[in-house]
């Protein structure tokens, strides 16, 4: 029986050699340095806020997190998921730039208080919808995105409804929100509601407000180019001219700003119960990244201090990490092969489909990113893939981690998913092959 069962397993792997093709050579990584931000690269960072979260600005790996969990009042950071919505009805052709709106009493009641930071919107007056979105996030104008909202939704209750659905499409697990800028339920008037305590305001934590941006940037990446506008007239020519000053202090030439950290965004938020509060973005190197800062000091309109921690989670990422880049086509340790069904050859070779950049550690090596392949349900059988497989097929993802990590992504995952594909064709067996197979399974 011993002879019989070897002599089997000769002709099943005569057969599998004859029928086997050649496979993909790997691709090594690259593996990027990043500049040091500081003369002295800081291993810690003594963020000097309720929370804090640094994030890669693609995957949402998170490199930095200090009670990112908690929910707290974000103010004026709330105008990034309106803008979300503005910008996906722009991309759908429900606004246009031109689009004039014309705006509501309610709206100019807000816009018209100049203890508020707006811009001076006038009832039954019409502004277009580019000035209205570039007020909203280069001078954080609380009326402008009032009216941009109700343009989208039709009212502004209906906007906060969108705005609800949107953040819990998202992700953003701990979203309480009531109005499209970030002021309270009393601050917005006859925008607000009857039945909310008039000092509700928008609260989620600093993972939510991470999980937002990263959205953001990557559906709409062309919000940077308002976002980095440092200084930018409101109807100029007009008695209404208002000189807006963006309040992201770290922009070049502002007074916060630092030569090594290329900040080109995104958005302030200040009241009284949220202190100082800062969604940023720099891009280093090739690498951006975003930073959430919630609860910082405010002692004083000119108090830098949301500036300052951020500048101190930045420094942080960029002289403690280094990123390592996979390119298309690579082959990576974990998920260079999956098992297949009914085909010539037993495994099939695999590559990631798509690029993906993680960061590691100075002190680790790429070789601590492994992968765990994860194959559709409708490809698989037995829990193999199923023959016949065309070449370059997305067959699943392949789920990438990094060894030591404690932090992980964004949404609670230690991994991160990219597309993982075959470099060949699974050509199915024949039936010998299968009959061999299924005889040498017996013994």
């Amino acid at each position: 029986m011993k002879r019989l069962r070897q002599l089997m397993v000769g002709v099943v792997a005569a057969v599998t050699l004859l029928t086997g093709g050649l496979g993909t050579a790997n691709v090594a990584p690259t593996v990027t340095a990043q500049a040091a931000t500081t003369n002295s690269a800081s291993t810690t960072v003594n963020l000097k806020a309720k929370a804090g979260i640094a994030v890669d600005a693609k995957t949402g790996q998170i490199l930095y997190d200090k009670n990112s969990s908690q929910s707290l009042p974000v103010a004026s950071m709330s105008k990034l998921l309106s803008i979300y919505l503005v910008l996906q009805a722009i991309h759908s052709g429900k606004l246009k730039w031109s689009q004039k709106v014309t705006i509501s009493k309610a709206v100019a009641k807000v816009a018209q208080d100049t203890d508020l930071s707006n811009v001076p919107l006038r009832a039954g007056h019409s502004y277009t919808v580019k000035a209205l979105y570039q007020a909203s996030l280069i001078y954080s104008a609380n009326g402008a995105i009032e009216a941009l909202g109700a343009a989208v939704a039709g009212s502004p209750h209906a906007f906060v409804t969108q705005m609800r659905a949107q953040a819990k499409k998202l992700g953003m697990t701990n979203a309480k929100i009531y109005n499209a800028c970030g002021l309270t339920n009393k601050q917005v008037g006859d925008l607000g509601y009857d039945n909310v305590a008039g000092k509700a305001e928008n609260a989620w934590s600093a993972a939510d407000q991470a999980k937002l941006a990263v959205a953001l940037l990557n559906k709409y990446p062309e919000v940077l180019q308002t976002t980095k506008i440092t200084k930018m007239w409101f109807e100029r020519g007009t008695k209404d001219a208002t000189k807006m000053e963006n309040w992201n202090w770290m922009l070049k030439g502002l007074s916060a700003s630092y030569t090594k950290l290329h900040v080109d965004g995104l958005k302030t938020g200040t009241s009284t119960a949220a202190g100082a509060n800062f969604t940023g973005t720099a891009h280093n190197g090739g690498n951006r990244i975003v930073t959430v800062v919630l609860h910082a000091a405010h002692k004083s309109e000119t108090d830098p201090s949301r500036f300052q921690q951020t500048q101190k989670m930045m420094s942080y990422v960029y002289n403690n990490f280094k990123t390592v880049t996979y390119a298309a086509g690579t082959r990576v340790k974990g998920a260079k092969t999956v098992a297949t069904q009914s085909a010539k050859k037993q495994t099939a070779k695999t590559a990631l489909a798509k690029s993906v950049k993680l960061w590691i550690r100075n002190d680790q090596v790429a070789s601590n990113i492994t992968a765990k392949p994860q194959l559709k349900t409708k490809l698989t059988k037995n829990q193999a893939l199923e023959a016949p497989v065309a070449k370059n097929t997305t067959i699943g993802t392949a789920n990438l981690s990094l060894k030591g990590d404690q932090l992980g992504f964004l949404g609670n995952t230690k991994t991160v998913k990219v597309p993982l594909k075959v470099t060949s064709s699974v050509e199915k067996a024949n039936v010998f092959v299968r009959m061999w197979r299924w005889i040498v399974a017996l013994f």
